[in-house]
Parts: C-alpha cells; structure tokens; sequence
C-alpha cells in the first residue's frame, strides 16, 4: 500500500504544470509527475530520451529481436525470488547470446545487444521474459568487424539457443538450491526433499522453454520506433482500462490462444487487479535494461566509432530531440506542448520564462 500512495500522477499530490502550444498558444493543464518507473503515466519523457540515446548508437546493419522466457511451472519459485530469478534470467540468457556469437559456426566474435525485462502477461499474469535487440554482426577478436552467415535468415538457430539457454539456467538455479539462497514456498514444501527436487528439476527440463530471434526489422528508423515500445512498459496502460464500476475494473487485452491476435475484455475484483499489479514491481535497485559485449557500458562508445570506420559510415548525425513534454498539441496537431507554468503540492507557482521554454527536455514534468 505504501508504494501504490507512492504512484500519484493522476492526483494532485504532486502538483500540476500547465503547457502551452508553440505555434497556436493552445494551453492545456496536468497533473505532475510521480516519476516511478512503475507508473503507467510517467514513462513518456523517460521513454524519449532512452530512445534519443540509443540513437547515437546505431548501427547501418540488420537488427534482430531475440526473446527469452521461463516456464509457467516456475511461477511460485519467482514469486518468491523475484531478484534471483530475474538475474538469472538475464545473466543466463545473455551468456548464451554471447556464447553462441564466438561461436565460428556462426559469427565467432563478440556481439553487441541490450534487454529489457517484462514480468506479466496481457491478463496480468506473472509471465517473465526479456527482449532482446542485437545488431546483425561481431567484433572478431583481432578487431574485424564480421556479418552474419544467413544474413536475412536467422542469426543463431533457436532450438540450440533454447537449449542451451536451459541448461545454463537449471544448472545455477541447482547451486542456488543446494546454497540456500533459493527460498521454497510453503506451497512447494516437498521440494526441500533433496530427491524430490531433483525429480522436480527433471520435469523442468522437459517443459518449453519458449526462445526466438526473429529475423531482421529493416532499417535503423524502425528498429528505435519498435525498441522505444518495449523500454518503458509497465504491466498495463492506462488506454486499456475500459472503466470501473461496483468494485470491477475492466481492461482490455489480446487474447493469442487461437493463432490470431483477438482483443478481449475481462473484469477483476478491484482487490484482484491490485494483487496481479503489484507482482510486477520490481525489487529495489533492480535494473530491468541492461547492456552487454561490445555495446556494454564504458565499452559502447569507441566500439561504435570503431565498427562505423569499417562500415564507411561515419558523418551521419543523430537525431536531436525536439519535444519538452513528447506531447503534440491536440488542437493544431503541428505544435509541440512546452510548460510554461509549474504549480507544487504546496501551492507555490513557477513562471518559466519564454526563453527557456524553447529548451527541450528542460522542464520533465510528465
């Protein structure tokens, strides 16, 4: 409870801004931010300059979008290890990206990709995954940059990929288990048993482990377009509430079990819906993107500059960010909505001065 009072963009506890239209002086007001990365309303100013950043890192290559995700027989054994379920789930799956990039069959050098965590499902469910976004080629280690070997196939074989995947998994969360660092929850009591744990892990391996890297996205414009709808994602959006009433929230979601993306309605318990919410909280501190080989922080920046050489491609500029709130004014559709007056909790009022106003990404407000 304590954190969902912490969540307060639709309420006035946080103040409001009022943003006014560049080019028709159209003025719309908001409540501020709360600026928790859990928030559905928080994350547009966040989303933007992720994105802008990973500009200036992209590559004139293909780029794969590759997905990792756990069994649903896991799922009493995340709820109560999240953390270590989570740092598993990514450390072991990047181990096997970069595994399978040394690999000669297949690049033989050192691969480049970030992820991002999602823990839910469309129904709220616990459903842990990561994306993956890897540029199509490697480093070799004498410093060559070297292109895929089914360029406009696939980048790695996604049944090894599972495979492997799998068997790195099971055999850490099998250390963590004999360590005690792996807490069992009442409901799994039986798995204290060392023999029964261990014919419980054999059922594991024979569950699917879902792995794919689809093939790639096109050119680089599509590939931040795709990437900024995954970053930051909470576990529902405030467009999919339908509306609420005698206790039952109704949400949208997409329903997949027939092969074709059908959109469906369902109703919880407002209790219910709390409930599935508040699992997808992260642990504090948890990072859900990371990055790794050559794009790894401290690392990203001359190997960029160094793989651009060999491509012939430097000169080519970034993009800049243009928009202060990320919002377009809803009236002339041409504008960009800038704040220009912020109110606090307290009642205080800031008068932003025009000239600043023009600076993007100044004042984060929303």
């Amino acid at each position: 409870m304590k954190w969902l009072l912490s969540i307060g963009s639709t309420a006035s506890y946080y103040g409001f801004h009022a943003d006014k239209c560049n080019t028709c002086n159209h003025i719309e007001s908001e409540y501020n931010s709360c600026r928790d990365r859990h928030c559905p309303k928080c994350q547009g100013i966040s989303r933007r300059k992720w994105i802008d950043k990973r500009l200036e890192n992209l590559l004139p290559v293909p780029y794969y979008h590759g997905v990792f995700t756990l069994p649903h027989m896991l799922g009493s054994i995340i709820s109560h290890n999240r953390r270590l379920i989570y740092e598993l789930l990514f450390s072991k799956a990047a181990e096997t990206l970069l595994t399978f990039g040394n690999d000669p069959r297949w690049l033989g050098g050192e691969i480049g990709f970030f992820g991002v965590l999602h823990t839910w499902g469309q129904k709220l469910w616990q459903h842990p995954h990561v994306h993956f976004i890897i540029p199509g080629g490697a480093l070799t280690p004498d410093g060559q940059w070297t292109a895929p070997k089914y360029p406009g196939k696939f980048l790695f074989p996604v049944h090894a990929l599972s495979k492997v995947f799998r068997g790195k998994f099971i055999e850490r969360l099998k250390k963590a288990y004999h360590d005690g660092s792996l807490s069992i929850p009442e409901e799994e009591a039986e798995l204290n048993s060392t023999d029964f744990f261990e014919r419980w892990v054999d059922q594991l391996v024979g569950r699917k482990w879902v792995v794919y890297c689809k093939p790639p996205y096109g050119d680089a414009d599509k590939v931040v377009k795709y990437v900024g709808r995954y970053t930051h994602r909470v576990a529902i959006s405030n467009s999919r509430i339908i509306g609420i009433e005698n206790d039952l929230i109704c949400f949208q979601y997409k329903d997949y079990k027939s092969g074709i993306k059908t959109r469906k309605t369902m109703s919880l318990d407002i209790h219910e819906f709390i409930r599935r919410f508040l699992m997808h909280v992260l642990p504090s501190g948890f990072h859900k993107i990371r990055h790794y080989g050559f794009l790894a922080n401290g690392r990203c920046k001359a190997a960029i500059s160094q793989i651009r050489d060999q491509l012939n491609s430097l000169g080519q500029e970034p993009p800049q960010a243009d928009q202060a709130t990320g919002k377009k004014c809803p009236r002339c559709e041409r504008g960009i909505l800038i704040p220009f007056i912020i109110k606090d909790a307290f009642g205080r009022i800031v008068s932003l001065k025009e000239k600043y106003c023009q600076t993007a990404l100044a004042f984060d407000t929303s």
